[in-house]
């Protein structure tokens, strides 16, 4: 990936080039709430530019997901997010 950004290289990431809307949906749900059981803070997801139809696929299911605190358009690269987890209280 060359987004031009170290920071983000570190990230764990999935690549949902290639995915329909629906099996990206799934594939961000499951992708974030692993994440959060491993207690990432932070995660990338690549959807890419195209028509924009994954991308609105990946909004919305982070918009659902209750692990996730907010998430953002790179601005390096408009075909990643940028997602932030919500802590797990103990």
């Amino acid at each position: 990936m060359n987004v031009n950004d170290i920071f983000l290289d570190r990230l764990p990431k999935i690549d949902l080039h290639g995915y329909d809307r629906d099996s990206a949906r799934v594939a961000v749900n499951d992708f974030i709430n692993e994440a959060a059981l491993l207690g990432y803070s932070e995660v990338l997801i690549i959807h890419g530019i195209g028509s924009g139809v994954i991308k609105e696929a990946v909004q919305m299911a982070l918009y659902r997901n209750k692990q996730v605190l907010s998430y953002h358009i790179n601005g390096m690269n408009v075909g990643c997010t940028v997602v932030t987890l919500k802590k797990e209280e103990k």
